[in-house]
């Protein structure tokens, strides 16, 4: 039987970001590679990672990813390396090049949204994000419940 494309299989979805939705307009996702040693990557397929407060950031004409907490391995020794340190990011230069033109205009990030496994390797989705205002967040409250309302009514007929 066939796969349908909106189907989508979350075994290897490792943490997600649900809070970014939710304080900013993503306008563009790419998938990017991590650099992580071999704790680490240990670490993230036990999902001990933690996006909440991460960004990125593009410097020297590399990616780095910052302040995203991946837990220390606990079997592992003097190999461990600190939760918090910078990451690098495995992007083309065109990808690079690109958002770093889209981020120098102001009022954009770049948040990761997810991190998940595939075909082996740590990948994280990037999102290029403008930060909502409060009343922004009012009102996709009330679109997301107004939308429930109308699938629950629907439900019925």
């Amino acid at each position: 039987m066939a796969k349908h494309k909106h189907q989508q299989k979350n075994d290897n979805l490792v943490a997600q970001n649900r809070k970014a939705r939710h304080d900013y307009f993503v306008i563009e996702t790419v998938e990017a590679g991590l650099v992580l040693t071999g704790t680490e990557i240990k670490s993230v397929r036990a999902r001990r990672v933690n996006l909440k407060d991460g960004y990125a950031q593009i410097r020297n004409g590399e990616g780095w990813l910052m302040n995203v907490h991946i837990s220390e391995y606990a079997n592992g020794n003097i190999f461990n390396q600190d939760p918090l340190r910078n990451r690098k990011l495995l992007l083309h230069k065109k990808q690079l090049n690109k958002l770093a033109g889209q981020l120098s205009v102001g009022g954009v990030t770049l948040i990761p949204l997810k991190m998940y496994i595939k075909n082996g390797y740590a990948k994280v989705l990037l999102g290029l994000a403008k930060g909502k205002h409060q009343y922004d967040k009012r009102q996709a409250i009330k679109n997301r419940d107004a939308a429930r309302q109308i699938d629950r009514v629907m439900k019925h007929y």
